[in-house]
């Protein structure tokens, strides 16, 4: 017990440990990245016992943790949109990406998602090019999220670390 906290330094470590590998989640989507960073956060606030303050940080990490993951699909769903790229062809991404994964792990999940989506628009135009600019787009549209997210992760971690350090 340290200066009155519920929680050892031990344990302050391994929930900064689990907010890292959240946001490693983030960018290798293997793990659930934001809910891990959150999940931690909670964990955080019910086991040291330090009362409001520590909710208000949960409140904040909770409001930036919807932020992130709304954003993080509604951001690609609309410049995929704009660009040209039809649903059925992200879907197709979708389940190549799952194929993927287990076939080839981890960059399987990459490699097969743009195989997907790329077919997929292929087909539907009948043009390598455009297939492969409609395909770049929903790349960069989902890559977009991905960064959006991990601002959103990053900043529920300084939330909680401004928290730790504050109260």
């Amino acid at each position: 017990m340290r200066g009155g906290c519920a929680i050892s330094t031990g344990e302050l470590v391994a929930v900064a440990l689990v907010m890292a590998v959240g946001l490693v989640g983030v960018v290798l989507p293997v793990l659930p990245g934001l809910v891990l960073v959150w999940g931690a956060g909670l964990w955080w606030t019910i086991a040291d016992g330090k009362g409001v303050g520590h909710w208000i940080v949960l409140a904040l990490m909770t409001a930036l943790f919807v932020i992130g993951a709304l954003t993080k699909y509604v951001l690609p769903a609309r410049a995929t949109a704009g660009r040209g790229v039809p649903w059925p062809s992200l879907a197709i991404g979708v389940v190549c990406a799952i194929v993927g994964f287990f076939v080839v792990p981890v960059v399987g999940l990459l490699i097969g998602g743009v195989f997907g989506i790329y077919v997929a628009e292929l087909v539907r135009l009948g043009d390598y090019r455009t297939a492969a600019g409609t395909t770049w787009a929903a790349i960069v549209a989902f890559g977009v999220g991905m960064l959006v997210e991990l601002v959103a992760g990053v900043l529920m971690a300084g939330v909680w670390l401004v928290g730790e350090i504050v109260m």
